[in-house]
Formats: structure tokens, C-alpha cells, sequence
């Protein structure tokens, strides 16, 4: 297929061209104090969950207390598929009531997802439009959807995960029909509607590892910016693992050096940084043994984001690992979240809490 040159495209909407810690689950500190409270006494903006609204008081519970999350990222209600099933077709049922709950318990909204490949309905996916019919069909989704709740999101993932593992861009509907274009395009059109109190973000996984994706998502940075399109953040995902898995390839999650440097060069360029979608997972089933690897491994998370002033907040990908969506995905791994499934705390739980305790504001 061929492709317009990007700034024909942009044209079209007016732009120009170690060993593991022991973690106590005793302290009294740790009683007193959660995670949300913890995090903006040292002057940082949010910790924050994935949020479904189900009927379990337990699981509601933890997330309604301030103490423990002061940010909500909805977990589907407002991806394409969800809020557009069919073409100008927009139901927002299920977004309305994330905001609802969100100004019910004083929450901030990281409102997920502007444009994605995946949980994209048919008739976008597969309705071979043209260049210019599909930035139309793109404006009017961002228009109603971020117009909807023009400013009520604090962030908005704007673009999700528009690279391969190799650092070039994945050959999406978009990507496929628009070129490259289409993200500063998506960023222009989400600066037009969501509202100027709104921060835009560009969000990814396995940027975490300082290689050849990391490079991919500073290259649509300064894409973007070169454009002089508004963005504002790039967020890391986080979907990390404490040992190898059958799905990791190897890979654990970094060292704080690691982590830190990413972070830097996203910061170095002008933007906010932040976890987006952490969780760290393991082959189960659980040992306590394990449970402490893992705890190293959010406590370096949370230590990467502390040494970097830019990153702004945290998002663990939900609260017990109850309702977590790994072991649908990855069948032989789980126990990823802070919480287990009976709701006890885990040594994760305080590890993060204690890391952030432990910082001595500079």
C-alpha cells in the first residue's frame, strides 16, 4: 500500500511539518500510613490502580480509601471497542461510571485509551478506509470521547503501544493506513478536545530495559514534539517479571541504574514520566521466597521513580491478584499485584510503602 509522506498526512487536520530485602509486614508506620498518603507527602502527584467496578466490597473498598490510591485508571470502559462498537455508535455507560466514582471518592482519572491496535472493534480493524476517511473516523472518536470529559482527566493516554519489540512501529490499521503520521495526529486532535488542564501521554511496555523499543518511544517523542504538537508524558507500563518466565524470555525487571536512566531520557526531553501499568509477576505457584524476590523488584521500581523529580506517579494494574488478568494471559504465572487473593498485604506492599517512607527529600 502506499503511504502519504507524514506531512501530507498532517495536513489534513492543519499541522506542519541483588539479594533480596526482608520486608516486615509489622510496622507500625505501615499501619498508619498507605501508599497515596505516603507518596504525595513527599510532593510526588499519584499512586493510583486499574479500576473495574464489580460487585466485591472488599476489592471497592481498598480502592474508594484516599489512603491507599488517589488516582484511577479505568481498566477497559473507555477503550475504542467499549465506547464505539459501531461506527458514530458511542456508548458511555461504563465510563460515566468510572468518572462517577471518581468524583464520588476524590480520585484523579488516567483516562485509557485514546488509540490502540487491540481491543479495537471490526469495522475500524478491518474497514479498509482510506487515508483521509480514517483521520476522520479518528477525530470524530477522540472529539467524543476526550470531549466528553474535557478536563476531567488528569491524563490521557492518547497513543498505546505503536512499536514492536524492535523498536520499529507496528504495523497497525493506523500505522498501516496513515504511516507515522497518525500519532501526531492523534496528539493534536486529543490537545484540541481533551481540555487544557489534561497532560497527553504516548504509553508503552518494555521500555523499561534501555533498548531498541526504549529508542522507538524516544523517536515518536521528539517525532511529535518536532511538530509542535503537544505531548506531555510518556508512561511505562510495567508489566514486569521478578524471575524468568515462560513469557519473559529471560528477562527480569531491570536494576534501579536501569530504570533511573530510562526514566532521565524521557525526562531530559521535557516531559513527564510515570508508571502507567505495573505489575511483577512470577512462575506460581507461591513461595515465600518468591514473594521476596518480588518485593525487591517493585521496591526497585519505586526507587527509579523517586530518583527521577519528572516522574509523577505510579499505577499498580489492580489491587488482588483475585481479579488480576495475568493468569488468563499467561497460564503458569500470576501473584503479581500487592494484595493476594484473600486480600492480605503482601511483602510488596510494604516494600513499595517502605521505600517511600524511607526517602529523604533533597
Amino acid at each position: 500500500m502506499h503511504l502519504p509522506s507524514i506531512t501530507a498526512a498532517l495536513a489534513l487536520i492543519g499541522l506542519s511539518a541483588a539479594t533480596p530485602t526482608e520486608y516486615s509486614t509489622s510496622s507500625s508506620s505501615s499501619k498508619d500510613q498507605g501508599l497515596a498518603q505516603a507518596w504525595t507527602s513527599k510532593g510526588r502527584q499519584y499512586i493510583g490502580t486499574a479500576l473495574t467496578i464489580r460487585d466485591d466490597p472488599i476489592e471497592q473498598g481498598i480502592i474508594q480509601a484516599r489512603n491507599e490510591f488517589n488516582s484511577i485508571t479505568p481498566e477497559n470502559a473507555m477503550k475504542w471497542e467499549s465506547t464505539e462498537p459501531s461506527r458514530d455508535n458511542f456508548t458511555f455507560a461504563g465510563a460515566d461510571a468510572i468518572i462517577d466514582f471518581a468524583d464520588k471518592y476524590k480520585k484523579e482519572v488516567r483516562c485509557h485509551t485514546l488509540v490502540w491496535h487491540s481491543q479495537l472493534p471490526a469495522w475500524v480493524s478491518q474497514g479498509n478506509f482510506d487515508n483521509k476517511t480514517l483521520i476522520s473516523i479518528m477525530e470524530n472518536h477522540i472529539k467524543k470521547l476526550a470531549g466528553r470529559y474535557k478536563n476531567k482527566c488528569t491524563h490521557w493516554d492518547v497513543v498505546n503501544e505503536a512499536l514492536e519489540e524492535d523498536g520499529t512501529y507496528r504495523k497497525s490499521v493506523f500505522y498501516n493506513t496513515i504511516g507515522e503520521a497518525f500519532i501526531p495526529i492523534a496528539f493534536r486532535l486529543a490537545s484540541k478536545y481533551a481540555g487544557s488542564h489534561t497532560k497527553l501521554y504516548y504509553n508503552d511496555y518494555n521500555l523499561e530495559y534501555n533498548n531498541n523499543k526504549t529508542l522507538g518511544a524516544l523517536r515518536i517523542l521528539k517525532l511529535v514534539q518536532s511538530y509542535g504538537v503537544q505531548i506531555d508524558g510518556v508512561g511505562l507500563q510495567a508489566h514486569l517479571t521478578s524471575e524468568a518466565t515462560a513469557s519473559s524470555g529471560g528477562g527480569v525487571t531491570p536494576d534501579t541504574n536501569t530504570l533511573t536512566k530510562v526514566l532521565k531520557g524521557f525526562a531530559d526531553l521535557g516531559v513527564e514520566v510515570a508508571y502507567t501499568e505495573l505489575d511483577v509477576r512470577f512462575t506460581v505457584p507461591v513461595t515465600e521466597a518468591k514473594l521476596k524476590v518480588q518485593a525487591d523488584a517493585y521496591a526497585r521500581v519505586v526507587q527509579s521513580c523517586i530518583n527521577i523529580k519528572k516522574c509523577v506517579g505510579i499505577t499498580i494494574w489492580g489491587v488482588s491478584d483475585k481479579y488480576s488478568w495475568i493468569p488468563g494471559v499467561f497460564k503458569t504465572e500470576g501473584a503479581a499485584l500487592l494484595w493476594d487473593e484473600q486480600f492480605n498485604k503482601k511483602p510488596a506492599y510494604y516494600s513499595v510503602l517502605k521505600t517511600i517512607q524511607a526517602w529523604r527529600k533533597t
